[in-house]
């Protein structure tokens, strides 16, 4: 199905019978820049789509040339501030703690805040011609509020290169530095997506959003005996859930989970 949006030029929605939701950047003609329109609508969709049940897997892609150039040259963007307005690090937030799966689908250029958006999805897929950037230090500022998000994809030392020179790289380096996780061949970016969906949609929904939980909390915190303890009380919980049930008796049954089955809720 397809949603309507007050935006629907800037991004399209759509979400099928297996609970994929795909949100398609439209801005072709600009290369797909952001605006403020599509960061409203984006941020609008991203928090949506996580609260609802029948979502499993959010996925971000974009129409025509280029996956996103960065923002529109010449619109100001709003102050953190001002709360009534979506900005790109708000966005960044919103997708990566948003409790669903998320992949990006990466082709022609991913420059500036389109890097941003791709640090913060769970899966990066990249056509093999795809380039990327971060110019901001060519256009004499730092892109600080964003260097979180990309430290959260990439290590420190490998992207300090590209955040000082603010030269091109290629896909096959965006894998090699961690920024990108798989590469597909021309033409082959809906083939890739499907069969990464098939694994995902795999996966007990609760499960998932825990693992996602944890993943962000424990990425920076040191490991204890009392936070060793309380993750070991979590687990155990968990283990005895009716989702953890059903994906026991599905593996001892040789079958798929009820979760994995089209149009299940």
């Amino acid at each position: 199905m397809t949603d309507a949006s007050p935006h629907a030029a800037a991004v399209l929605h759509s979400v099928d019978r297996r609970g994929v939701a795909t949100l398609t950047l439209n801005r072709p003609e600009k290369g797909n820049r952001y605006s403020q329109a599509m960061l409203d609508t984006l941020l609008a969709d991203v928090t949506r789509l996580g609260a609802e049940p029948a979502v499993r897997v959010i996925v971000l892609r974009a129409g025509g040339k280029h996956f996103c150039v960065g923002a529109e040259i010449g619109e100001e963007q709003p102050a953190v501030k001002e709360k009534s307005r979506a900005t790109l690090p708000g966005l960044c937030l919103a997708f990566d703690e948003v409790p669903k799966p998320t992949v990006a689908l990466v082709h022609g250029g991913c420059i500036g805040g389109g890097i941003a958006l791709v640090s913060c999805c769970d899966i990066v897929l990249a056509a093999r011609d795809a380039f990327f950037s971060l110019p901001e230090v060519r256009l004499g500022f730092a892109p600080g509020p964003l260097i979180p998000f990309f430290l959260r994809a990439v290590e420190a030392r490998s992207l300090r290169r590209y955040l000082l020179s603010g030269e091109r790289f290629a896909a096959e380096t965006a894998l090699r530095i961690g920024l990108v996780h798989e590469l597909y061949d021309a033409d082959g970016g809906d083939a890739a997506l499907a069969s990464l969906l098939d694994e995902l949609l795999l996966a007990g929904p609760n499960a998932v959003a825990t693992t996602k939980g944890l993943l962000r909390r424990l990425t920076q915190t040191p490991v204890s005996k009392e936070l060793l303890a309380e993750l070991q009380g979590q687990f155990d919980a968990r283990r005895h859930s009716p989702e953890a049930t059903e994906g026991i008796a599905s593996f001892r049954e040789k079958r798929k989970p009820r979760w994995a089955l089209p149009g299940h809720e």
